[in-house]
């Protein structure tokens, strides 16, 4: 008997080399996936109960619909392309965000809409995701 295994085109592209580098950039992938469907779920929440921030540049269903594109083109090219610049690029971005949730964490003011507990959840998926993607990066 006679098997044929069907094996899709990354499989196909893998050796026992780079095994573990394809590893990397499919669990930043779906790290990245899920701190975006995290952001989409929180952002699509604050905006039903009108307490996400005002834009001039569009409407907030826009933007989440935008935020889903860029959440799905940065997935392919961490899980399909094995991007390394796309890895380091969306680390930076992430890192930037840290102040703004440490201050929301630590330093709220009395009258801040969020509590410091959505900012302390949010500091440490944030923190993850940049370690998955620093592994995806650097650690090639």
């Amino acid at each position: 008997m006679h098997f044929v295994a069907h094996l899709s085109p990354v499989q196909l592209r893998m050796t026992d080399h780079d095994g573990p580098r394809v590893l990397k950039f499919r669990q930043a992938g779906f790290a990245y996936a899920h701190v975006a469907i995290l952001y989409e779920a929180a952002a699509y929440a604050m905006w039903r109960r009108n307490v996400l921030p005002g834009t001039t540049l569009g409407p907030a269903w826009l933007w989440l619909v935008l935020g889903a594109l860029v959440a799905a083109a940065v997935f392919y090219a961490l899980y399909f392309r094995h991007s390394v610049w796309v890895a380091r690029v969306v680390w930076a971005l992430h890192g930037l965000r840290l102040p703004t949730l440490v201050r929301g964490a630590f330093f709220a003011e009395a009258s801040a809409v969020m509590t410091p507990t959505f900012y302390l959840f949010a500091i440490v998926v944030v923190v993850v995701n940049l370690w998955m993607l620093a592994r995806a990066g650097w650690n090639v």
